[in-house]
């Protein structure tokens, strides 16, 4: 049976023994009486390289236009200074002179505009003649808008899933609807003075000449002019089909100095208007049923369950193969004037990789090899990084980076740390364990843990006991940019991504019949110390400093989740662990957390078997670190104490992190085999999904009534054998196909070949 055809099937099955299993329905759209007054409240939509942002801005509709590469990627300034190198750094630390570091390669992040992502344009709807807005309405399973005024005027729009073009169709109007196309304000006057990271300077920092916008009869082009030679086109085109229709569509080309010129906007908006509406409207929906077939998933709390399919909606808006990954905001950069929030840029010391963290389980690996693809693109810029700031060969990524992978300074603990390409290394071993893809795992799974190991290898020092140790450590964020946030001994979150290198590496060439690589790699890993434990055996930030200050970075507990080397399954042991470092962060308090604190806080807490704690953790993100649109914007907009942060500067990971959380807490497979339910709350007796993804490439779908499991179905793509905690008091096989099950203890083994699938009920 066609994977489609068979999840449809299951699909179906599931739906007969638990009704509210079910892909988007009509509770998880987005619906308003009124249009958004800012940007970043405005109804997303996206595919991975266009966005848009649907809002009102005085008398006018405003869809705020952006795509993914619009970059300034001129160098940051102090970054070519011979002093850029981790020893030079360690030397100052040594000499207690760190002023000179921050002056040299943070203060330019800060006061500097650029490098940096910049928004494209918006085109405006003079609105005032249709009277009040009547209904804004975002269907999530076909990514369509539509809003409705009171004099009978429909607005529907679109971005194409597979096209780079948007669409927009007005219906019932009774005249005309004035259309403008505004460039952002990169000219004229404007506050020139450097207004910080997090607020965003000014776009005429930039100093960009005004760009030229022209109108030919009903097609409005904008060409602007960046830096270096790069350049980008805006182009929209409408018609007339009857008196009271209006069929337009839009496009952003961009162009780099060098690089072969694609089609521009134009050539695409004329394109457009020859397909036409209707055929455009028939792909792109069908694009979206298919990304909604590979996963569901049921729980008893609306508001968490809208969040999670608003999070699947947002990552098959911002991520797609061909663009570029999902960066801080991604495909909807602001629309206020100014530099978007941190840049836009891609952090690499939690951003990306929060982001990325769902598509594993909900079985959009497809999706995320964007964030694959981008890292090997830019492997060049990451070796060249490698040998210019650390000094040796191998694998580092900088921190913070722009489009094409350069270094962008910032607080170098963390803009320099040298464990950053070992986190990303988390991302390909993940990918290779949830697709067991051979090749995936020989030509850039193992190409990507061998080159960081052998950095590693190089970097590292070994003690008086003969164990080995960075130069100098940090963890993300702990003591912000201070010198004290160096550490002469390995910070636990170091430690973990360090252990996981050389043991994922060693697992690797395993697998590949590398058998003297795999046992080097094993052996280099195990001359890294212990990890540092407080007086109840909770994880510290490093030895000789407890968690003893609230913190929105969990880099203690890395070895928890997500690289799962402590694990709850291991046993008393691991579970104290386990169990003392959530009571910690409990007992300091959530003062300095942030949003995507509490969204990485379920998973942890799944991984603690706390289905209490996790629910509640994700309660609190959905109502007090979201917007009406479902952004996370890191402050508490409830001020209800949930945070000391009450800002509200739009980053996308800790969506995506919550998205994961709730996965976590149906569905583990990380210490050996596959848990259903492992982490839900006693009161959610009626949940269910379907066609999650585990390790080994299985996909897995599951009902739990009453508080009892009643069926869980495994289907393997690549064979080989599942190891599934067995959730039943008795149970029978209600289908098998190249399937064989035997009781093994606690566990059921069944061995799959491919393409095997199997159900079990409970009862006999």
């Amino acid at each position: 049976m066609p994977r489609r055809a068979s999840a449809l099937f299951l699909f179906l099955v599931l739906l007969a023994h638990h009704p509210v299993v079910a892909q988007p329905d009509p509770g998880h759209n987005l619906e308003s009486r009124q249009l958004a007054p800012s940007w970043d409240e405005g109804i997303p939509l996206g595919n991975g390289m266009l966005g848009a942002l649907l809002w009102e801005k005085g008398d006018t509709l405003r869809i705020s236009l952006d795509r993914a590469d619009l970059w300034d990627e001129r160098p940051m300034k102090g970054l070519d200074r011979p002093e850029f190198s981790y020893r030079w750094i360690c030397e100052q630390v040594r000499k207690n002179e760190y002023a000179v570091v921050q002056r040299y390669f943070d203060a330019p992040y800060e006061s500097e505009p650029a490098p940096t992502k910049i928004p494209g344009a918006a085109l405006a709807f003079l609105v005032r003649s249709l009277g009040p807005v009547r209904s804004v309405h975002l269907s999530v399973d076909s990514a369509l808008a539509v809003i409705r005024w009171e004099k009978g005027a429909v607005l529907r729009t679109f971005i194409h899933a597979t096209r780079p073009s948007g669409w927009f169709l007005w219906e019932h109007l009774k005249g005309g609807v004035p259309t403008r196309l505004l460039p952002p304000p990169y000219a004229g006057d404007g506050d020139t003075s450097a207004q910080g990271s997090v607020a965003g300077d000014n776009l005429v920092r930039l100093a960009y000449t005004r760009g030229d916008v022209k109108q030919t009869g009903d097609t409005i082009t904008y060409r602007q002019e960046g830096w270096g030679g790069f350049a980008y086109e805006v182009c929209v085109t409408w018609r007339r089909p009857d008196p009271e229709t209006l069929e337009g569509t839009w496009s952003i080309s961009s162009h780099r100095k060098g690089e072969h010129e694609g089609l521009s906007a134009s050539s695409v908006c004329r394109e457009s208007l020859v397909r036409g509406w209707r055929r455009d409207l028939r792909a792109h929906e069908e694009w979206w049923r298919n990304f909604w077939s590979k996963s569901a998933l049921h729980v008893p709390d609306p508001a968490i369950e809208k969040q999670w399919y608003m999070e699947q909606y947002k990552f098959g808006s911002a991520s797609r193969r061909g663009a570029p990954p999902i960066s801080l905001q991604a495909v909807w950069t602001a629309d206020n004037g100014r530099i978007p929030p941190w840049k836009g840029d891609f952090h690499h010391d939690l951003n990306t990789e929060l982001s990325y963290w769902p598509c594993y389980a909900a079985n959009h690996l497809e999706e995320g090899l964007a964030y694959l693809d981008h890292l090997d693109a830019n492997r060049p810029a990451y070796e060249k990084y490698t040998r210019q700031y650390f000094g040796t060969e191998g694998l580092a990524v900088p921190g913070v980076t722009t489009l094409n992978g350069t270094a962008m300074g910032g607080w170098m603990q963390y803009a320099g740390s040298p464990t950053i390409s070992s986190w990303l290394a988390h991302h390909y071993w993940l990918h290779w364990r949830y697709s067991m893809d051979r090749e995936f795992l020989r030509t850039r799974g193992y190409p990507w843990l061998r080159e960081t190991a052998r950095f590693l290898e190089r970097l590292t020092i070994k003690d008086e006991n003969g164990l080995r140790r960075l130069p100098l450590s940090s963890s993300p964020e702990i003591r912000n940019n201070d010198i004290s946030a160096w550490f002469a001994r390995t910070t636990n979150y170091d430690l973990a991504l360090m252990k996981f290198v050389f043991g994922a590496a060693a697992e690797m060439a395993e697998e590949l019949s590398l058998g003297g690589e795999s046992a080097h790699w094993r052996s280099i890993g195990g001359e890294f110390p212990a990890f540092a434990l407080g007086q109840k055996h909770e994880l510290m930030f490093a030895p000789g400093l407890p968690y003893n200050e609230s913190h929105r970075h969990f880099s203690n507990a890395m070895a928890i989740h997500p690289l799962g080397e402590i694990r709850w399954e291991d046993g008393v042991r691991s579970q104290e662990i386990i169990r003392n470092t959530l009571a910690r962060f409990d007992s300091v308090g959530p003062a300095a957390w942030c949003g995507y604190s509490y969204a990485w806080l379920a998973s942890l807490k799944a991984r603690g078997k706390d289905g209490e704690g996790a629910a509640g953790a994700l309660s609190i993100f959905a109502r007090a670190f979201c917007t009406r649109n479902s952004f996370h914007v890191n402050g508490d907009q409830t001020r209800s104490g949930y945070s000391g942060f009450t800002y509200r500067p739009f980053t996308l990971e800790g969506n995506f992190a919550f998205a994961s959380g709730l996965q976590e807490m149906l569905l583990q497979s990380y210490a050996g085999f596959i848990e259903v339910f492992p982490a839900v709350p006693e009161r959610w007796q009626d949940v269910s999904f379907a066609t999650l993804r585990t390790e080994g490439a299985f996909l897995v779908s599951a009902v739990k009534r009453g508080g009892i499991v009643r069926e869980v179905r495994i289907g393997s793509e690549k064979g080989g054998e599942a190891k599934l905690r067995n959730p039943f008091r008795t149970w029978h096989a209600s289908s098998n196909v190249n399937a064989d099950v035997r009781t093994e203890g606690e566990f059921l083994r069944i061995a799959f070949k491919p393409g095997g699938e199997i159900t079990l009920r409970s009862g006999p």
